[in-house]
């Protein structure tokens, strides 16, 4: 999948751009040559020094709730919007569901309201495989097989945000993109309550705690490198072909977690271990894996990273900014 100079000289608003998937995104706009990257978040799961500098890239804190923030950034008219911003993730909205509901909601919903005002040439929504299919879906996860028998707020919001962007689509010929995303990890991600595993994970074993399995180890998950990813975006942002559609982001494999954690334990030098803990209520799909045939088809799209070496970038990245993420873990 080859990106050649189609962003050069473009406007490009990332929502949630401080966040792991966002930073990157971002740095790689600017490579790009994009005129001008502009990121909106409010900073209430990412840390602006971790944000990319660059001539080109403006950081604006602020929400996506906010309608003098939008109009603030839709002031630059973007061409494209990457609209990344989220309450994250499932047990922060089992914990926290009326603000997960106006995030993921009412913030949606305001974002497609001024991206259509705007009339921008794409929109490219992060909606979340792990979330959208249930249960009863067949795996690997086809684009038309999804759940209406979701399991958290989470789950259900960004359900709802493909919802919105496709009736924005159907109404008005908004040019959407859903990117359904499985298992992102990579550099860029701060640790906390509310993170996902991997860096977790890497936390906990530098740390020298044992790392805690939910669950009996044998649960797998379709983790995928967020380079893969962003290639991914940029092509949801040129190929007309996508446009209207849902398109699975993933490795198109799995990886059980106990073999993740053995090898997080092993690149930090950690001898603590594994531990098992009680799987969490809403924890119902032991396994995750998407097919990325459409992905493929669409977009051309051909992950590159292979997991071991991704986890080993995860680990130089940490080791490179451990003093920031230390300061700035939150549990």
């Amino acid at each position: 999948m080859s990106i050649g100079t189609e962003y050069e000289g473009k406007t490009v608003l990332v929502t949630g751009g401080a966040g792991c998937i966002g930073t990157n995104l971002c740095r790689k706009l600017a490579e790009l040559n994009a005129e001008k990257v502009i990121i909106l978040d409010d900073l209430s799961s990412a840390y602006e020094w971790n944000t990319p500098r660059a001539k080109n890239i403006s950081f604006v804190k602020g929400s996506i709730l906010d309608d003098e923030m939008l109009k603030r950034v839709f002031k630059e008219r973007p061409d494209y919007v990457f609209h990344l911003a989220a309450h994250f993730a499932n047990q922060n909205s089992v914990d926290n569901p009326e603000y997960d509901l106006m995030v993921n909601g009412i913030g949606t919903l305001k974002v497609l309201q001024y991206a259509h005002l705007l009339g921008v040439e794409r929109l490219v929504y992060a909606s979340s495989g792990c979330g959208v299919y249930g249960l009863e879906s067949k795996m690997p996860f086809e684009e038309h097989d999804i759940s209406i028998s979701l399991h958290t707020p989470y789950q259900v919001t960004k359900l709802l945000g493909e919802l919105y962007t496709n009736y924005f689509h159907n109404l008005y010929g908004l040019p959407i993109v859903n990117a359904r995303f499985f298992n992102v990890f990579g550099p860029g991600e701060v640790p906390g309550r509310y993170r996902n595993v991997i860096p977790n994970f890497f936390y906990w074993a530098m740390n020298g705690r044992a790392l805690p399995i939910t669950g009996d180890g044998s649960e797998t998950r379709d983790w995928t490198y967020v380079d893969d990813i962003i290639n991914g975006l940029l092509a949801m942002g040129i190929r007309e072909e996508a446009i209207g559609e849902a398109i699975n982001l993933g490795s198109g494999m799995e990886h059980r977690v106990v073999d993740m954690a053995r090898r997080v334990n092993d690149i930090a030098g950690s001898e603590t271990g594994i531990e098992y803990v009680e799987r969490r209520d809403w924890d119902a799909k032991t396994r995750l894996l998407s097919s990325i045939e459409k992905a493929k088809r669409l977009l051309d799209y051909k992950p590159q990273m292979k997991f071991e070496d991704g986890l080993m970038k995860v680990h130089e990245w940490f080791t490179k900014n451990w003093e920031d993420v230390e300061e700035s873990a939150e549990f």
